[in-house]
């Protein structure tokens, strides 16, 4: 038998998953929580195999909760059940430990299936959550640009010439130009203007 803790701020909901998984005869709902942080509290005291969580609650969310739980009792399998698929709120799941994640709109059959095979010590992972997760995983980490860069970009991003930009950080005309070479290198680009458009976009500036 699996014991399952139900989370989710919206009573209809844990109500419909509750009559969804009474039918099944290996899977038995123990208890429920409307956020996150009654979810630690249930969980501490419940000890469920499975917690099906919702991320998106108030106070306390569903990544958190799940971190909370995990660093308390690591045994316990979390299966994040959310109407989102944004890539922030995939990678902060996972990172967090979760072991599943699916969305709402997953039927009967899926959701089942999941919590046994996260009772199994199994991942499961809904297919666009798991394209989403394996292009993030791909994608090489974006270069970190030094303090220094930030700093002659946004003077570049306001018009000034290496020059000025010198005068204003101290520095000589031949060394602004090293700082924007080594930005330039780091966001894979030509120009001054590329950089900033590049660094705005992936909010180094």
């Amino acid at each position: 038998m699996i014991k399952i803790l139900l989370v989710d701020d919206h009573p209809v909901v844990r109500d419909g998953l509750r009559g969804m998984l009474g039918a099944e005869p290996d899977l038995d709902v123990v208890g429920e929580a409307g956020s996150g942080a009654e979810a630690v509290t249930a969980a501490r005291a419940l000890r469920p195999d499975v917690v099906l969580m919702d991320l998106r609650m108030p106070g306390v969310d569903g990544a958190t909760a799940t971190g909370l739980i995990l660093a308390e009792l690591p045994l316990v399998k979390v299966v994040v059940l959310t109407t989102y698929d944004t890539d922030a709120d995939i990678l902060r799941a996972v990172e967090a430990g979760a072991s599943g994640y699916l969305l709402k709109d997953a039927s009967r059959a899926d959701l089942t299936d999941a919590i046994r095979a996260a009772g199994r010590g199994e991942t499961v992972l809904a297919p666009s959550v798991a394209g989403r997760l394996v292009r993030q995983v791909r994608q090489p980490a974006a270069p970190q640009l030094s303090g220094r860069e930030v700093e002659v970009l946004r003077h570049v991003a306001q018009g000034h010439t290496n020059a000025e930009i010198g005068r204003r950080l101290h520095i000589s005309e031949a060394t602004v130009k090293t700082h924007l070479l080594r930005a330039f290198a780091k966001l894979d680009v030509s120009d001054r203007t590329a950089a900033v458009t590049t660094a705005m976009s992936r909010g180094l500036l």
